[in-house]
């Protein structure tokens, strides 16, 4: 036998089959890509915060408390911009109005709440602001922009905010520790979660109202969702992965870790409520549509869900 050596395909190799599933693995990938990168111009939009408008916003707030309240008065961002889940056009500006007031320290949140309306009046009388059960919206018709303010009471125990009925204070709250688990998750994840629930609100948000998961909601979803996740960490995988999760999910109440309320979804009632089978119903039609671009590979199928909003 000589020294010599060659590969041959064994007998039992089709070869035709072998490059045609070579063409799928390719236009699977190909399919892929596109859909990403879709997905990624989708969150550039998203991300188009009008920043320096809010900013000015908030300042003209701010001098409004400054130049009445005898305390401390400090400004930090609740909801959606402090987890960075904001989404421009869909999520509101929250706002944590921290007090530390003598004057207002026995004031109950009804006073609170009509003193920071009268105060924001005066500085802006041609703006609309309303007093709501939790907060007060200031609607400014300039930039379309909303922000809600929360009243917070600096207390010895820690910090307290109106509790959800809308006639007291709450319990002392700790929204740090519901930042620091999205937080984890999210590094985790290669950073994709925090993306991932932007594109879930904007799905969330093409559907009818009465099946719309609340923001806080969706982030406390997304969580339970991707704690121990071992998926493709795209934006496309995941995406599908949190939508099959969360019509699981939303059947059962998610306990609220910063203690502002007991449940973070007390709005859809007791667990697999009507509400809530409403919800997983919406949810699930959402994810078979999802299965089913996936399934013909068919990017325009994802661009007409998002093009719906």
């Amino acid at each position: 036998m000589g020294g010599g050596s060659w590969y041959s395909w064994p007998k039992h190799i089709d070869i035709a089959k072998v490059l045609r599933e070579t063409q799928s693995d390719e236009t699977k990938t190909e399919y892929d890509g596109e859909v990403n990168r879709y997905l990624q111009s989708l969150l550039t939009n998203y991300n188009n915060r009008k920043t320096d408008e809010i900013q000015q916003h908030l300042k003209t707030i701010k001098d409004a408390f400054d130049k009445n309240i005898e305390g401390s008065v400090e400004l930090v961002f609740g909801g959606s911009i402090s987890k960075h889940t904001y989404v421009n056009g869909l999520s509101d500006i929250d706002m944590l109005v921290r007090i530390n007031d003598t004057s207002l320290a026995n004031a109950s949140p009804d006073e609170v709440k009509a003193y920071f309306a009268e105060r924001l009046q005066k500085r802006l009388p041609n703006t609309e602001i309303e007093i709501g059960k939790l907060a007060v919206t200031v609607r400014f018709s300039s930039t379309g922009h909303e922000i809600q303010l929360l009243p917070a009471l600096e207390t010895k125990t820690g910090l307290r905010i109106v509790d959800p009925n809308g006639k007291g204070w709450s319990k002392v709250i700790k929204p740090e520790k519901f930042a620091k688990k999205l937080t984890n998750v999210n590094q985790l994840c290669n950073h994709k979660v925090v993306p991932v629930i932007k594109l879930f609100k904007g799905l969330n948000d093409s559907l009818p109202e009465n099946v719309r998961l609340s923001g806080y909601h969706i982030e406390s979803l997304a969580i339970e969702a991707f704690e121990g996740y071992t998926g493709r960490k795209t934006y496309k995988d995941m995406l599908q992965h949190f939508c099959r999760q969360a019509t699981k999910l939303v059947l059962s109440p998610i306990i609220d870790s910063t203690g502002q309320s007991v449940h973070v979804d007390e709005y859809l009632g007791e667990p697999n409520s009507l509400r809530r089978r409403q919800c997983s119903a919406a949810l699930e039609r959402l994810s078979n549509r999802l299965s089913r671009a996936d399934a013909h590979m068919n990017v325009e199928r994802w661009k007409e869900m998002f093009e719906n909003e």
